[in-house]
């Protein structure tokens, strides 16, 4: 398969990625709609899910990335393995989940995962970070009961912004960290780590991780 190269950071306010997602027909995507969903936000190229979804075959995972030729990619990619538990939509999260997750069974939405999402440094962009309250808010219209959001980053300011919006709405509620002297999770607590975090811990970085659970 080529390699594909896409720029790396994509802006989600420009006019190109205004226009909402319109949902598949779930019944066509997934072989399974009664599994739980696993839902990743930012999903990149797709490897974390792919392994996830050999690990936990008995999910449904749905990948969202507002890169196109990441996307196509990706799906190539799990169609040619013959998955039936997985599938890619290019997307703008910010202004599709609501008519994504709305074609969706009804608490079909179990687990969501936010990793490494751009941090977008600079104070006047950093309202092109992907977690804003008004994406807090639709997660917690669709994420079941006693359902779960796993958060993290290498930049710890946008950790913190991130568990700020979780922890300022009243649906979610943290989990506290194992160690007494860290508020951050030792440990990821799903089966396969990112790419991204794989390199970050080899160089010998932090890599913040919170959990939240749907009350």
């Amino acid at each position: 398969m080529a390699i594909v190269r896409v720029r790396q950071h994509v802006n989600p306010l420009s006019q190109k990625y205004k226009q909402s997602a319109a949902p598949p027909d779930w019944t066509k995507v997934y072989a399974d709609l009664s599994l739980p969903l696993h839902l990743d936000i930012g999903c990149g190229k797709g490897v974390f899910l792919l392994k996830m979804a050999q690990e936990q075959p008995d999910w449904n995972y749905l990948g969202l990335e507002i890169r196109e030729p990441l996307v196509l990619e990706a799906n190539l990619r799990s169609q040619e393995a013959g998955f039936t538990n997985l599938y890619y939509i290019f997307c703008n999260v910010n202004n599709s989940l609501r008519s994504l997750l709305s074609a969706l069974p009804e608490r079909s939405l179990h687990r969501i995962s936010i990793q490494f999402p751009d941090p977008w440094f600079k104070k006047r962009h950093q309202k092109r970070r992907v977690v804003q309250p008004e994406l807090v808010e639709e997660l917690s219209l669709h994420l079941a009961p006693g359902g779960m959001v796993f958060l993290q980053s290498d930049v710890k300011d946008v950790e913190i912004e991130m568990c700020d919006r979780f922890q300022e709405h009243p649906a979610f509620a943290r989990q506290d960290s194992v160690r007494k002297d860290s508020e951050w999770l030792e440990i990821n607590p799903l089966a396969v780590p990112t790419e991204r975090e794989q390199s970050t811990l080899l160089r010998g970085e932090p890599v913040y991780r919170a959990v939240f659970i749907r009350k």
